[in-house]
């Protein structure tokens, strides 16, 4: 097998595994993985997982690869609230919740976090198109959820305000009952209370 063969076979995937390799090419020498890295051809993100180098990186790009190299997972916390325009400035590191334990990547491509959920909590996310796949993104609402129930030092209408989030947007873009519906099935007081210093801080007067 040819490398040409081999990124006939997998091009397709902006993120390619071990595991797919091997379900395309059974009996795979991985020793030409490491071979076509120091030819350049490709890459290695993370442990078992690769691109090829001619892969442009773009924003959608790292979204698809969060999602990718820690899954399952959805971009959420910081990045989604930047994406949405809730923060006012941008962010150096792509920011997901994961069903997996708590862990962060840094990988040639970028840097990677992820925050751990219960499963009950991994919802209110939604399937993003980019270029023939699809990448999983927190909708407004549960962004700003996960930020409010994984930050249990907010415990003030000050502590909002020292975040300086972007009232205008947050009201423009949310459903206030979809934060409630949200609220209500996550069944935590801690969280309900958080919430009710959120509305505090987006009806006080600028």
């Amino acid at each position: 097998m040819t490398y040409l063969e081999f990124k006939e076979a997998l091009q397709g995937f902006p993120v390619f595994s071990v595991h797919e390799v091997e379900k395309h090419f059974p009996g795979f020498d991985s020793r030409r993985l490491v071979e076509w890295q120091q030819k350049d051809y490709i890459q290695k993100i993370r442990n078992r997982y690769y691109r090829f180098t001619d892969q442009e990186i773009d924003e959608a790009y790292l979204y698809y690869c969060a999602n990718t190299i820690y899954s399952p997972s959805y971009v959420s916390l910081e990045t989604a609230l930047s994406i949405y325009g809730f923060i006012p400035e941008g962010v150096f590191q792509i920011t997901s919740c994961t069903t997996l334990k708590t862990n962060e990547f840094d990988t040639p491509v970028g840097n990677f976090a992820y925050r751990n959920l219960k499963p009950s909590l991994f919802f209110g996310y939604c399937l993003k198109s980019w270029n023939e796949h699809y990448y999983s993104l927190a909708l407004p609402e549960k962004a700003i959820i996960d930020y409010v129930y994984l930050h249990n030092e907010i415990e003030s209408v000050s502590d909002f305000e020292s975040l300086r989030w972007n009232k205008i947007e947050i009201s423009t873009q949310i459903s206030t009952e979809t934060i409630n519906q949200y609220a209500r099935h996550i069944d935590s007081n801690a969280l309900t209370a958080r919430i009710n210093l959120l509305k505090c801080y987006l009806n006080a007067d600028t």
